[in-house]
């Protein structure tokens, strides 16, 4: 899982440039048949604001560091990078099919909003305003809910109808590395290594090569298996190997995230992270792994529910981002993520938490800061910190390896993220949010974590909680992050000011945080769908205050960009 409020950059100090934003501009599409349901897209159907759209992003150049590389290993660095213009065109037609005609229809356009028409295009990857509830920028037809994974016509009640005609279909159906096309009046599951074959074979040739270059062998070990993986789809081994990687590069490639299916959330999306390890960083916060046993016993849930199961082998590496692709580029960049998320690996090997620095300090500067300052309480503006920033991701990252994963429902044994279908990735966002604060204020307790850091925990974790709001408080992810707003109001955790200003209300933030994540774990250790679905009605819908709120943001930057 990435906080994608929660998500990169291009790499200047090598010989390989032009990824991200760039490249989904200038790469040649392939031949592909049309969608069912293009937009229009001739000139002049471009939303009036487009330059305004743009310019919520705020612009913000990576240079990292990379002079602890060997020579060899920043030959491989440009080996990845190429890697990544291959997963950007992965991800464009994941995104939606039509995307790759789309771009090229634009890239002729003349109309004065046409260059800002095409760099919103390369942000979003498709014409849906990603900071906008997916509303489309280019023409008016609605964004398919199954991405470019599904017939754009199918409907959830259409894909739960054909598996229980086809039982023997549901694996297939349901994995997260298949799409699924008509074939007459049938549907069928495709492969990622069938369906994305044009770029996958030579993705995984670059990464052969890639591994023979570097000196470092966790790093070869794991370039290789990853590459066998993109023609195989079983991506088990890769991801142990990914486990154990210990190198000044730290890479990740694949097919992770499942945020852009909106239809069943099963589809898992390719991305890429090409980045230099900061190990002296990452060496202030590692104790923590070793408290992840206590943090699972420490849960507000019947023992019956907790994962004592996982493995507990939890590396934390601290990162500057130095190239990223596909899902990692798309829209809003992360600051952190926890992957894997395959449960037989976090089972058996834990989970690696990656901490993004370079665009965690942007976004604290450029947007945290300047939001604290127009809806907190004046008198916590200035307990907001760095360092409780840091700590609310780290926590958040490794809150996503604790509590239920593998459950048993009705008898059988299954997974929380099969469960709760399209609602799982909202509310497993939700839980790590709130676990990370009641993980934080516990360790705080027994004097393993500072006492003074209790003072700009909660407002730091409200200011945050306005960030991601603005990233669309009526959509399916934005519901996640209204519900805490909402239950911690409910339980006078948070007061609001005749001015409008919201204040934690420290006596009783820890109990109504306790009492949240109980409710959040409860739901997810039931596999609980339709408890679920009535949580998020009943408190995630967006008030007056909360809207209000975020209408006094419109001078800040709602996130960043990078830009080569």
């Amino acid at each position: 899982m990435s906080i994608r409020t929660i998500r990169q950059a291009t790499l200047r100090s090598t010989s390989a440039l032009g990824l991200g934003l760039l490249a989904i501009a200038a790469c040649a599409p392939s031949a592909e048949p049309p969608p069912s349901a293009a937009p229009q897209t001739a000139e002049g159907t471009v939303i009036s604001d487009i330059d305004q759209r743009l310019a919520k992003y705020s612009p913000v150049p990576l240079e990292p560091d990379l002079s602890a590389l060997s020579a060899r290993d920043r030959q491989a660095l440009d080996k990845l990078n190429q890697v990544s213009n291959l997963i950007n065109e992965i991800y464009l037609r994941q995104a939606w099919a039509g995307g790759p005609k789309m771009r090229q229809e634009i890239a002729a356009w003349k109309d004065p909003k046409a260059r800002a028409a095409r760099d919103f295009f390369a942000v979003n990857f498709g014409p849906w305003d990603r900071l906008d509830e997916r509303k489309p920028f280019i023409g008016d037809t609605p964004r398919p809910k199954g991405a470019g994974f599904y017939p754009e016509d199918l409907t959830q009640a259409d894909f739960e109808a054909w598996i229980a005609k086809h039982p023997e279909d549901k694996e297939a159906f349901s994995s997260g590395v298949t799409v699924i096309r008509r074939d007459g009046d049938r549907l069928v599951a495709i492969p990622y290594s069938k369906e994305y074959k044009e770029w996958l074979e030579p993705a995984a040739k670059l990464l052969n090569e890639a591994a023979d270059l570097t000196d470092n062998a966790s790093l070869a070990k794991y370039l290789r298996s990853r590459a066998a993986a993109f023609l195989s789809d079983d991506y088990f081994q890769s991801d142990v190997d990914w486990m154990d990687l210990d190198a000044p590069v730290e890479v990740t490639i694949g097919p992770y995230e499942t945020y852009e299916d909106d239809l069943l959330g099963y589809k898992a999306a390719f991305e890429s992270y090409v980045t230099v390890n900061l190990p002296a960083e990452a060496s202030q916060l590692s104790r923590f792994k070793e408290r992840l046993p206590w943090l699972e016993r420490n849960l507000p849930i019947p023992d019956g529910m907790k994962n004592f199961e996982r493995g507990t082998d939890s590396p934390i590496r601290v990162v500057d981002v130095a190239s990223s692709a596909g899902d990692a580029r798309a829209g809003v960049p992360a600051i952190a993520f926890n992957l894997p998320n395959d449960e037989r690996v976090r089972e058996a090997k834990g989970s690696k938490k990656v901490l993004l620095r370079n665009l965690m300090h942007a976004k604290y500067e450029r947007i945290l800061t300047p939001i604290a300052a127009k809806v907190l309480d004046p008198a916590q503006v200035a307990e907001v910190t760095f360092d409780a920033y840091l700590n609310e991701i780290l926590h958040h990252e490794l809150s996503h390896g604790l509590g239920p994963g593998t459950i048993t429902k009705d008898g059988k044994k299954t997974e929380v993220r099969l469960e709760l279908k399209e609602l799982f990735s909202t509310i497993e966002e939700a839980k790590a949010d709130v676990m990370g604060v009641y993980n934080i204020l516990a360790l705080i307790d027994q004097g393993e974590m500072p006492a003074a850091l209790r003072s700009a925990l909660e407002p730091t974790y409200v200011a945050g909680l306005f960030r991601a709001a603005r990233f669309g408080v009526d959509d399916a992810h934005g519901q996640g992050v209204v519900a805490q707003f909402s239950y911690l109001k409910e339980k006078g955790a948070l007061e609001i000011d005749g001015a409008g200003r919201f204040r934690a209300v420290s006596a009783k933030f820890p109990g109504a945080i306790r009492d949240l994540l109980h409710d959040l774990l409860i739901l997810q250790g039931n596999g609980d769908y339709e408890g679920t679905k009535a949580f998020l009605e009943k408190y995630g819908k967006a008030g007056p205050e909360l809207r209000a709120a975020i209408g006094r943001l419109s001078d800040v930057p709602t996130d960043i960009r990078l830009v080569p």
